[in-house]
């Protein structure tokens, strides 16, 4: 079953081109190896290079700075795509993306310059450094400090749960250049880290999620030049980073479309070979329901995910949109993921089979880019403003 079966009348005729190389890519360089790399917690440096190969570490990176320059909806059925194979390496461009987003946002013409075509081109590998040991979903309680000595920052304090920390080569680090700050978010700046400043990193060891490098990071008097605050002024990293949040739930809601995707698509193949009192089991009618209710809920989340990338395409603000988005689609991947293991069986608890590492990859899809309770705060107070409004 094609991922893009519900809205691939309307596609262009180079969203095809490109979905079609993506296709290729995942057949010949991901599919072959994603099992193996998995179980090995291995990290795909060949698929790595080869995802910049094709411009995907540019990929919604404008043109003008070396990237594709894609719209979000062709980006999610590109991650929904690849995340229907091997979740991990949707991770890889990901959060590389979403600080080239905040770059590309909010940064100075310098600053784009600078850094914009590296990224696109892969020479530059990266992501964000937001969350700590004890601060998550409340960013603002970060502890990372960046004071200014001289024409330096001096970065002090720990991150937890990076992704591209350990094989990527810089960060985008949010901090206090304020600790003093009332309101809190107006002593917080992003600033960019590049590797060689001197930062430590260390893989974690996580249930899912295998292959892509997620790591600790250790600030320890890491100094760079007060030039690497992005964009012109401190006080802005909490609002630059939530802009760029909009997309990356977008993202994480496009990857529950693929595992989601991926459930369903072993379940079927599973339903129709396998047989009990003579029949195969697609054919009994409690199989029936729960096929039907996971085709359902993939249909639906593809939808949801394609209207927030169409609000986000049209510059609107879209907090609500990718927050139904990820909550529907994560949950699904979720829910899909049980239902898939309760057809195969004791075949779905093997790691022979692919569906166990649904069932341990869709759990982060629910945590990740904002708890998915979070979401559902957010969808309430936009629901009330917009009504009042």
């Amino acid at each position: 079953m094609a991922p893009d079966a519900a809205i691939a009348e309307d596609m262009t005729e180079e969203e095809r081109i490109i979905l079609s190389s993506v296709d290729k890519f995942i057949e010949q360089d991901v599919r072959p190896y994603a099992h193996d790399l998995e179980a090995k917690d291995e990290y795909p440096t060949e698929i790595a290079d080869k995802l910049a190969e094709l411009g995907l570490m540019g990929a919604t990176i404008g043109e003008e700075y070396g990237g594709l320059g894609l719209s979000a909806r062709t980006y999610s059925k590109i991650v929904s795509k690849v995340a229907s194979c091997w979740m991990s390496v949707s991770g890889i461009f990901n959060s590389h993306l979403i600080a080239a987003a905040a770059v590309e946002r909010f940064g100075t013409e310098e600053q784009k310059q600078t850094w914009l075509p590296k990224m696109a081109a892969g020479e530059m590998r990266g992501g964000i450094a937001l969350t700590e040991p004890d601060c998550g979903t409340d960013l603002q309680a970060v502890r990372t400090t960046a004071k200014k000595d001289g024409n330096k920052y001096v970065l002090t304090g720990n991150k937890m749960w990076i992704t591209n920390c350990v094989q990527g080569n810089f960060l985008a680090v949010l901090a206090k250049t304020d600790p003093e700050a009332d309101p809190r978010h107006k002593g917080m700046s992003l600033i960019m880290v590049e590797k060689d400043a001197g930062y430590k990193t260390s893989k974690l060891e996580k249930l899912g999620y295998k292959g892509i490098d997620t790591g600790e990071i250790v600030f320890d008097d890491t100094r760079v030049p007060t030039m690497n605050l992005i964009g012109p002024d401190e006080g802005r990293g909490l609002q630059q980073i939530l802009a760029g949040l909009e997309l990356g739930r977008i993202n994480v809601a496009a990857r529950g479309v693929g595992v989601a995707q991926a459930a369903l698509d072993d379940a079927v193949a599973y339903a129709l070979d396998r047989k009990t009192f003579g029949k195969p089991i697609a054919e009994h009618q409690a199989i029936q329901i729960k096929l039907a209710d996971m085709a359902t809920r993939v249909e639906a989340a593809r939808l949801l995910v394609d209207s927030a990338a169409k609000a986000y395409d049209a510059g609107l603000r879209c907090d609500m949109e990718a927050g139904m988005a990820k909550l529907f689609a994560t949950e699904a991947a979720l829910e899909n993921a049980i239902e898939a293991m309760r057809i195969h069986g004791a075949y779905g608890y093997s790691k022979e089979y692919n569906v166990e590492r649904y069932f341990r990859d869709a759990p982060l899809l629910c945590i990740g880019e904002g708890t998915n309770e979070l979401q559902r705060i957010i969808i309430a107070r936009q629901l009330a403003e917009r009504a009042g409004s």
